[in-house]
């Protein structure tokens, strides 16, 4: 039994796997971190994996939640090659931990180049060649940082709650629509990188992949959490 945790810039999400499917899953805020100890008593995990890119203050108190299992708790960290997957950026340490989980975990799910979407705090759009190279991507603002920063840093704009539109007739809809096309044009652009090999494809993931998914026009199949299915297959 595998508990896996995937704790982002937002929010923490686990999963329990037990080699072949996962058994449960959740999600909780930072200051819900407690609620990690009832995951770990109710289900009695033989191994605890770990990505964690919230930084150091989240990741002590994950640790002290889970000391009851210390001995079965296991950070992931980035390597050169792992599980398939070869780095190749100029510093393979550099692609966050989350990122190389993601990565780890679409090629788990196909053997063919891949686009490797993760619309979160940030969007990164990754691409997975066939042969399982990691040939670098993109980090953008998310779609709600984008929001809040036109919010925050100009004078006039609201923080918008509109609606997409292909031709927005008010200011909320227009920073909302804007937001939305900018992640779908860089989704698609970066896609048109690889739509000329076999089977080329999309994995989708993260908390705005559901708002994202309705507009795009490539193929694409939405993954609950990368993250947490590159941490089940990590040995």
């Amino acid at each position: 039994m595998i508990l896996c945790i995937d704790s982002g810039n937002t929010r923490i999400k686990w999963g329990i796997h037990d080699g072949l499917a996962w058994l449960d899953q959740g999600a909780m805020n930072h200051a819900e971190v407690e609620n990690l100890k009832q995951a770990a008593t109710h289900w009695s995990p033989d191994s605890i994996r770990l990505s964690n890119v919230a930084g150091d203050d989240i990741n002590q108190r994950i640790r002290a939640v889970l000391a009851p299992w210390r001995t079965r708790l296991h950070e992931a960290s980035t390597a050169a090659q792992d599980m398939g997957v070869i780095n190749g950026y100029d510093n393979p340490t550099q692609p966050g931990i989350d990122r190389w989980c993601a990565l780890i975990g679409a090629r788990g799910i196909t053997a063919t180049s891949c686009l490797v979407v993760m619309a979160g705090t940030a969007t990164t759009i990754d691409t997975l060649d066939a042969s399982g190279r990691f040939c670098g991507g993109l980090i953008l603002p998310g779609l709600d940082l984008m929001r809040r920063s036109l919010a925050r840093d100009t004078a006039a704009l609201p923080l918008a709650r509109g609606e997409y539109h292909c031709s927005p007739s008010s200011t909320d809809d227009a920073i909302v629509s804007g937001c939305l096309e900018a992640q779908i044009g860089a989704i698609e652009r970066a896609f048109t990188r690889i739509s000329s090999t076999a089977d080329a494809s999309c994995l989708l993931s993260g908390g705005a992949a559901i708002r994202l998914a309705p507009l795009l026009s490539i193929p694409f199949r939405h993954i609950g959490n990368l993250v947490l299915e590159g941490l089940a297959r990590k040995g």
